[in-house]
């Protein structure tokens, strides 16, 4: 398989809020001076390009079909850097005051990196009870991010202009909210442009709503969001339970995603994709989202995000870093434009500012590196890839056997999940159906045990009798044993940073 090849473009945000309680940080950065902040936001036509078999436009990851679309702050800053041939990072950040949240954001901002600022928002925003934040914040309570609805459009209007000083910085807005409609609402009103989930990763894990309303709610919202030029919309339909899930499906819902954003108006989009446990199959599955993409979402802006290994993460310093390495230089030689980063720190506390400074900046040196040496050459931009895993073909089949569900995406989503064509392993949501089992095989590669009603093919283990507690525990931290074993080779013990 080849995939679709990057060109050079112009240019004319735990992923969520746990529980209420704690303070979450996590910050990107840019060069000082603020290389994340963005030009003016352009405008795209079909001019440039007339259909779906042209060549990649210069502006963006797809290519340019009828109409006309406006790129906004934050999909500009990404068109930039990708034409100037550098990754953008950004970090998972979220503090309830706005003092906290400035403090970040211009750390963000002073980076030595390529970077786009993310705003976190706390539990009880996601969950709609903005009334409990608000009383929360007169309380001088401590919450786990950035209540947006309860401070208010002006007040957050007011924070990112006292960051970006005159200039345009790029924000998105981080929520796991399977209702989005008041958030979206209010990041517009406060002059923001990115935000990111979907009916399906921001219901599934993150609530007990049904699919049915979440899927409404999105429709709604995206109606909205779309109202507005310049918007963009991140699916995390790659990131779904963060670890466990085979590429194929993670493939799958995040370009379903896509589909639906693109059929409520969206023309500025971005498909996301978690770091798994086998670098061959991770690199095949990028392959197949950009192929994927470039098939369903001709005629607007896309681009690809890749997640920082999200599952248990390694308990030694020299382990986390090297993850993080592995992360950009996946990142870098794939094409991807923009990656979340994951700190040392993750394994043991919340990450402060400083550690996700740290985070960036290594991510964005790792990533320069490896463009630089190129890497493997299976691995490269446009290169052919192998189908070993059978990634795209997995991915294909399910994405067509949802989409020939119903001629509306969303009745379809909601039909695949009732159905079982779509079943998250180990996902416990009421409407997920919780008869699909994976499992990582002797290469490292995530497989299928059980698929459910999903048209894909599974794998049995020679002498698998069925999954066991301790198989699923040695699993869940098969990624964390293999870099800590490696650093603890090579370096030995290394104390965590305690800035």
């Amino acid at each position: 398989m080849t995939a679709p090849t990057p060109t050079p473009r112009t240019a004319a945000a735990a992923e969520t809020s746990g529980p209420p309680g704690a303070s979450s940080t996590s910050s990107a950065s840019g060069p000082p001076g603020g290389s994340g902040v963005s030009t003016t936001p352009a405008t795209f036509t079909a001019s440039t390009a007339s259909s779906a078999s042209a060549a990649p436009c210069a502006c963006h990851g797809g290519v340019v079909g009828s109409g006309q679309y406006e790129l906004g702050v934050f999909a500009s800053a990404v068109a930039r850097a990708r034409a100037e041939g550098e990754l953008v990072v950004q970090p998972r950040m979220g503090m309830a005051t706005t003092t906290e949240m400035a403090l970040g954001l211009e750390a963000v901002k002073h980076a030595r990196a390529r970077v786009v600022g993310t705003i976190t928002l706390d539990s009880y925003t996601r969950v709609g009870d903005h009334d409990s934040a608000r009383s929360a914040l007169a309380a001088g309570a401590d919450l786990n991010g950035y209540p947006l609805v309860a401070h208010g459009p002006d007040v957050t209007r007011a924070l990112v202009g006292r960051v970006a000083q005159g200039g345009d910085f790029a924000v998105q807005i981080r929520h796991g909210s399977a209702k989005p409609y008041d958030i979206i609402a209010t990041l517009l009103d406060a002059g923001l442009d990115a935000t990111e989930g979907g009916p399906i990763s921001y219901c599934l894990p993150y609530s007990r709503t049904p699919i049915a309303e979440s899927v409404d709610a999105w429709a709604r919202s995206c109606d909205l969001l779309a109202s507005r030029p310049g918007t963009h919309l991140e699916s995390f339909g790659g990131c779904m339970l963060g670890q466990l899930c085979p590429p194929g499906l993670l493939v799958a819902l995040s370009v379903l995603e896509c589909i639906f954003f693109r059929r409520h108006g969206l023309t500025s989009v971005s498909l996301s994709y978690a770091q798994q446990t086998s670098r061959a199959q991770d690199v095949e599955a990028l392959h197949a989202l950009r192929t994927l993409a470039a098939e369903h979402l001709d005629g607007i802006d896309w681009h690809v995000v890749l997640y920082s290994y999200m599952g248990v993460f390694p308990r030694t310093v020299g382990g986390a870093l090297e993850l993080l390495r592995d992360s950009a230089r996946l990142a870098a030689l794939t094409g991807t434009e923009r990656m979340i980063v994951k700190t040392p720190a993750e394994a043991h506390r919340i990450p402060t500012i400083a550690d996700n400074i740290t985070a960036l900046e290594e991510a964005a040196r790792a990533a320069r590196e490896a463009t630089a040496t190129g890497g493997p050459a299976q691995q490269r931009v446009g290169a052919a890839v192998e189908e070993e895993f059978g990634v795209l073909a997995e991915a294909r089949t399910l994405v067509e056997a949802v989409l020939g569900l119903h001629p509306d995406i969303g009745q379809a989503l909601i039909l695949a999940f009732e159905r079982g064509i779509l079943d998250v392993p180990y996902c416990l949501h009421a409407d997920n159906a919780q008869s699909a089992r994976s499992f990582i095989d002797a290469r490292g590669s995530l497989q299928w045990l059980r698929a459910g009603a999903m048209p894909v093919t599974t794998t049995r283990p020679a002498g698998e009798t069925g999954l066991r507690a301790e198989d699923l525990l040695r699993m869940l931290g098969h990624v964390q044993d293999h870099y800590d074993r490696a650093a603890l080779t090579t370096t030995g013990p290394t104390a965590l940073p305690t800035h």
